[in-house]
């Protein structure tokens, strides 16, 4: 084995491992993460908290998100990375409570749950079998999830119920995209910082869910 091959396969292995250990980190502090936002949800909901409101439910995570980013090589962006998913599940709680209150509430809200756990099972699943590249994806969403969300604001300002849904129901696909671009993206090697990898699922996971409860509490008549 001449000194060129012994090198590719020497950074092949170094390649592999570092993909695998990115990988590992993240699901680990995506489920201890899911847990905590779950945790603050509840507590959001057993103390009937009222919800902040949309521009400060925006603000406070866009805030967030950019201290992450900045802090995503040093330990300071763990715990931005737990406030922000701790703020989210406390816009959770709310919701939630309104769905909860509502004839057959508990069943939308579980349908979602059940859903969205499968969904982000499947494709996860889906992205790390087939080793496929869905790098080509990242451009389309991007510009999909920019439009989704000021279309989402427009039905929410000019109360729009009917392009609400439509969002809703965009986001479904959006998500679902995501989760499958981001987890590509680690396997093939174009997010090596598992913080950052981290946040993006969990915003997937986060409007999976909220997408799913709409869509579905519409379809029960509890909207």
């Amino acid at each position: 084995m001449n000194t060129k091959t012994m090198t590719q396969t020497t950074q092949s292995q170094s390649g592999a491992l570092t993909t695998n250990k990115v990988l590992r980190n993240t699901y680990a502090l995506l489920s201890i993460t899911l847990l905590f936002s779950a945790v603050t949800a509840s507590v959001s909901m057993t103390l009937n908290m009222p919800h902040p409101g949309v521009l400060l439910t925006l603000g406070g995570f866009f805030a967030l998100l950019l201290a992450t980013s900045k802090f995503r090589n040093s330990s300071l962006g763990l715990a931005f990375v737990f406030a922000l998913t701790g703020f989210m599940g406390y816009t959770l709680g709310p919701i939630l409570n309104s769905y909860l209150s509502m004839a057959n509430g508990g069943q939308v809200v579980m349908n979602a749950f059940m859903i969205t756990g499968f969904m982000f099972l499947g494709l996860s699943a889906y992205a790390l079998t087939s080793k496929k590249d869905f790098s080509f994806m990242g451009a389309f969403l991007a510009v999909g999830i920019i439009v989704g969300f000021l279309a989402g604001l427009a039905a929410l300002f000019f109360e729009m119920p009917a392009l609400s849904l439509a969002v809703s129901a965009i986001f479904v696909l959006l998500m679902a995209g995501l989760i499958l671009y981001e987890t590509s993206n680690i396997i093939h090697g174009g997010e090596t910082n598992y913080i950052m990898a981290t946040v993006t699922l969990y915003v997937s996971i986060f409007n999976l869910f909220t997408s799913l409860l709409h869509l579905l509490g519409f379809m029960n008549g509890q909207e």
